[in-house]
């Protein structure tokens, strides 16, 4: 094992439209990235992005045209010369301890191969969508197992090594996608150590509307989240899958039926009243989370979104189920010939 004088790292950021938030993810880079640290900046599409990249004295590979972060990551990775690969968005801004945290770790746990940061609870967008968004996100991976189940680009490390012999990121996914959980799948099945370090955080600086967060939320990631899911039998009980939200699921559905039974019989309100009880009681601690950050009137707020949440995260697998199904059915009637 190298001292840890010895273990390099190599930060490695795809970019797509990089914009203002790109350049305060510079700005943190050249204030507190150490000196001996290689920063890779791969421009996907992007000429200006590039152009400022390397304004700020990074490291830049150009794609021509936009091919996806998987691809963009897997470029910079073959790219890079250290130890760890250190994956960080585009759009987020590391605090002055944030490598030296990830030097640390991998130097301590010789037998880790990734681990996993968490978003800090100060996000940079002051709109209250964003806040509620990344403020959950926040919340997600501070209560989730240390013994993480799947890998995450937006804040991730891994030994080059590993990264490379388990083939990197699957450049299938064109958008940002599942690309990063789907790594981390194999990862595990591999027999891999990811562990989440709770400390390790960044600000995330996205501006969400809400037509970007359903469109990222069902399409980029609750629908091929659920085919990652069903191809791999993978169901653990963390982060967006614990017990909590998917009984949640169930009772959102449960609370518009009744109410929309209730045109017709009366009588089935009580079971929206019940629903509506225990999903109050089940979420108590993410709006007592809510209410600590940002008080009572943001976390009453954050309720109809939450509850939306579960609704379209029920959705999203109900179509990932009938894809797969008919997906599955598709196959057997029309098995592959192998020619001799």
């Amino acid at each position: 094992m190298k001292s840890r004088t010895d273990l390099s790292i190599s930060i490695v950021t795809p970019v797509h439209n990089g914009g203002d938030n790109f350049r305060q993810y510079l700005s943190s880079l050249k204030q507190f990235a150490p000196p001996e640290t290689e920063t890779i900046v791969v421009a996907d599409g992007d000429e200006e992005s590039g152009n400022l990249a390397q304004a700020y004295g990074m490291r830049v590979l150009q794609i021509p045209s936009a091919g996806g972060p998987a691809k963009a990551r897997n470029l910079g990775a073959k790219a890079a010369k250290g130890d760890i690969l250190f994956f960080l968005d585009a759009d987020v801004t590391i605090a002055a301890e944030t490598i030296g945290q990830v030097n640390r770790i991998f130097t301590q746990e010789p037998d880790l191969a990734a681990c996993i940061g968490s978003y800090d609870d100060s996000p940079g967008a002051t709109n209250f969508l964003s806040q509620y968004k990344n403020l959950f996100h926040h919340y997600i991976h501070q209560t989730g197992n240390e013994e993480a189940s799947t890998f995450w680009g937006a804040c991730g490390a891994i030994r080059r090594d590993i990264f490379l012999k388990s083939g990197g990121f699957d450049e299938s996914y064109r958008l940002p996608c599942v690309e990063d959980i789907e790594l981390g799948y194999r990862l595990k099945q591999a027999g891999y150590k990811i562990k989440l370090y709770k400390n390790i955080q960044v600000k995330h600086l996205k501006r969400w509307g809400i037509i970007s967060l359903l469109r990222a939320e069902v399409f980029y990631r609750a629908i091929p989240w659920t085919a990652l899911i069903l191809r791999h039998r993978q169901l653990n009980n963390d982060l967006n899958l614990q017990w909590s939200s998917r009984m949640s699921v169930l009772l959102v559905y449960a609370l518009i039926a009744a109410v929309v039974g209730s045109w017709w019989w009366s009588g089935v309100l009580w079971i929206a009243v019940v629903a509506i009880a225990l999903l109050l009681i089940i979420n108590h601690p993410v709006y007592q989370f809510f209410n600590r950050k940002r008080g009572i009137v943001f976390a009453i707020a954050t309720i109809p979104w939450h509850w939306l949440y579960y609704l379209y995260s029920g959705l999203a697998f109900a179509i990932g189920i009938i894809r797969h199904v008919f997906d599955t059915t598709q196959s057997n009637q029309n098995p592959k010939t192998i020619s001799s």
